[in-house]
């Protein structure tokens, strides 16, 4: 997915910028990279690879160097960014957050307005930010540039764009990613996670709403474009993505999680010697779980991270599985001769939940049942990358409903997603039986929707049913 972090200070802002960006890691693997500005040094840029050394370590240095009193950065799952700009706005650093699903389209009516071309990215591919880039340069100041990038491109795009003077932040047009103000005295700073600036001083102002643009200097914060009604904030963020302390429209994600989890032991039948988590992402449901069913919880699986962090993994699919299996370090008296419930956050590929399953039982676990936090994920993320896909076919749930169906149409996918069906129970039960579970049953998307706690129809649930909540079209749809 990525994140990002922007401060505007009237002191150095060096610091709170390489912090505030360190703490948006779990969001990217890629690439990490800052800009500052300082009034006598100009702009001055570090981008890095962090596949395999966390963002901390590869931009000591750059500190170190750097002097400003503007910053912005990011940490990338995929381009290189932030980005240098200089058009007739005038000189600017951009970093963005979010997936165009029109690049073709979008590049074709830029070049037919005189654009000559792109930077190619290795692979062949366009950066996402340039092209955003391209879009607010088209008008007459950058502020209607950001409205319009936002009209016209399909997808989720949340945007920070610096000058000289300050920042100017945009969230994306249905919200599907937050944005939040942070002040103190004599600074203001925008991110992509509340907690991220909490450390450095600052307090909480606001979360922008969806689609509004604000330019913030260390003085004030000035909305320029009022935010949207509609709202279609990402359930995956509270689920999977967000850290522990993070709080988006109110509703921390570690409680969701709780909550997720009790929802969870309400239904189930299955009474196990203990309750357990994957390490760390089913952690907080696994207690949420146990504290609902009255039922022990324990760590069968310590996580290994000194290092081999979250924050950096290979970009390969069969070495990043590998090296999810080498992190989980077995205790074998929680597992040999136990009846283990072991809770993650989702099932994508499956490929590491069923590696962890027979180390289980490989070191002795008489039964092991699988609950996901989530319901089965049908439909590929068209909004924010959640995960490397190139294919729905990627996913476990479509491999087996073409094995059933020997097709996936819409009307098709629509049962499978419904779990009140029949398809729907023979869906699960096949991977069950691929992944050699004892038993296996997901989170129901109406529980989970009301761990969340906040309006359903402000929630994106596509890659659960395929429906968009309160976006109403407009995220793929030019307005």
């Amino acid at each position: 997915m990525g994140g990002f972090f922007g401060v505007v200070s009237r002191e150095s802002c060096v610091f709170d910028l390489f912090f505030g960006i360190d703490y948006h890691s779990h969001l990217g693997t890629r690439r990490g990279g800052m800009v500052v500005y300082d009034s006598e040094k100009g702009f001055d840029r570090a981008i890095h690879n962090i596949e395999n050394a966390p963002f901390r370590t590869k931009f000591e240095r750059d500190v170190d160097s750097m002097k400003g009193t503007i910053g912005v950065g990011c940490i990338s799952d995929y381009e290189p960014q932030p980005l240098l700009i200089r058009s007739h706005l005038g000189n600017y650093a951009i970093t963005t957050v979010g997936k165009i699903n029109n690049i073709a389209e979008l590049v074709e009516g830029i070049y037919k307005k005189g654009h000559s071309h792109f930077m190619e990215m290795s692979g062949g591919e366009i950066n996402q930010t340039e092209l955003t880039a391209s879009l607010i340069n088209q008008k007459d100041s950058i502020w209607e540039g950001l409205q319009y990038a936002a009209r016209m491109i399909e997808g989720s795009m949340s945007i920070l764009v610096m000058t000289k003077d300050g920042i100017y932040a945009m969230r994306d047009s249905v919200g599907r990613t937050p944005v939040i103000i942070g002040e103190k005295e004599g600074a203001h700073c925008v991110s992509f996670e509340d907690f991220a600036f909490l450390h450095l001083g600052y307090t909480r102002k606001r979360e922008l709403g969806p689609g509004e643009v604000v330019f913030m200097d260390a003085d004030e914060v000035k909305t320029l474009v009022e935010p949207g009604d509609d709202m279609c904030i990402c359930t995956f963020l509270w689920v999977y993505y967000g850290y522990p302390t993070a709080t988006y429209e109110g509703v921390n994600v570690e409680q969701m999680r709780y909550e997720c989890g009790k929802h969870m032991a309400r239904r189930d039948t299955i009474v196990p010697d203990y309750v357990a988590g994957v390490p760390d992402s089913g952690t907080a449901h696994a207690i949420g779980y146990a504290n609902e069913a009255g039922v022990p919880f324990a760590r069968p699986f310590i996580k290994y991270t000194p290092t081999w962090p979250r924050s950096f993994m290979p970009q390969n699919q069969e070495k990043r599985d590998l090296i999810a299996k080498m992190k989980l370090l077995p205790v074998e008296n929680l597992i040999r001769d136990k009846r283990i419930l072991l809770i993650d956050d989702s099932i994508v590929r499956g490929t590491q939940l069923r590696e962890t399953s027979e180390y289980l039982f490989e070191s002795g676990a008489k039964e092991v049942h699988i609950r996901p936090a989530c319901p089965p994920l049908v439909y590929g993320c068209k909004y924010l990358n959640f995960s490397r896909s190139r294919s729905d076919l990627d996913l476990i749930t479509r491999r087996v409903i073409k094995e059933l169906e020997g097709e996936d149409t819409g009307e098709v996918l629509e049962k499978y997603s419904d779990p009140e069906t029949q398809e729907y129970n023979n869906m699960v039960e096949k991977i069950r039986q691929k992944m050699n579970f004892t038993s296996l049953t997901f989170n129901r998307l109406d529980d989970m929707v009301e761990a969340v706690g906040i309006d359903p129809s402000k929630l994106c649930t596509y890659c659960w049913n395929g429906k968009e909540g309160g976006c109403r079209g407009k995220c793929h749809n030019k307005k």
